[in-house]
């Protein structure tokens, strides 16, 4: 298999460390080149039952100028949040090179993230999905749009 681009997901101000450490998880498992935390650090989770950070490396940025101006090289930043001029998830056309943005469980991302986003995405639905969850779905569609396979290793938690 020709493996072509690559992803990674950062969350601004996660409400719930339990929720972060489930999407660090997905991250992992579904071959995510990085995570990043934007604004609040990243604690150790119970829930981070494969300990993500030590496979899949993990940035933190103090303020969002500080992601923006660290975000690789032609990377496309993706903001998943419901806004007006966010397109279905189902419609999406993934960019080869993206970082997907979350904001937290109880709120939205702010505008300098939307606004400077190449792309806003949401999913349908009738309800908010919590952070991993939404974090999980996109990054799920992503490798089932691209028909990558998933990789069949297994990450010890040790």
């Amino acid at each position: 298999m020709n493996k072509r681009g690559y992803f990674g997901v950062a969350v601004w101000h996660p409400k719930s460390g339990v929720n972060i450490g489930t999407l660090w998880r997905s991250a992992a498992i579904l071959d995510a080149a990085f995570i990043a935390t934007i604004g609040k650090r990243y604690p150790k989770q119970s829930s981070d039952t494969i300990k993500a950070p030590r496979h899949t490396p993990l940035w933190h940025f103090e303020t969002p100028q500080d992601f923006w101006d660290h975000i690789p090289y032609d990377c496309c930043p993706v903001a998943v949040e419901l806004h007006p001029r966010a397109k279905p998830l189902p419609q999406f056309k993934h960019p080869e090179r993206a970082v997907y943005i979350l904001g937290p469980e109880d709120g939205t991302l702010p505008p300098m993230f939307c606004d400077r986003a190449f792309a806003l995405i949401q999913i349908p639905g009738a309800y908010c999905f919590n952070l991993a969850v939404a974090g999980s779905i996109v990054l799920y569609d992503r490798i089932a749009k691209a028909g990558t396979d998933i990789p069949a290793i297994k990450l010890r938690a040790s």
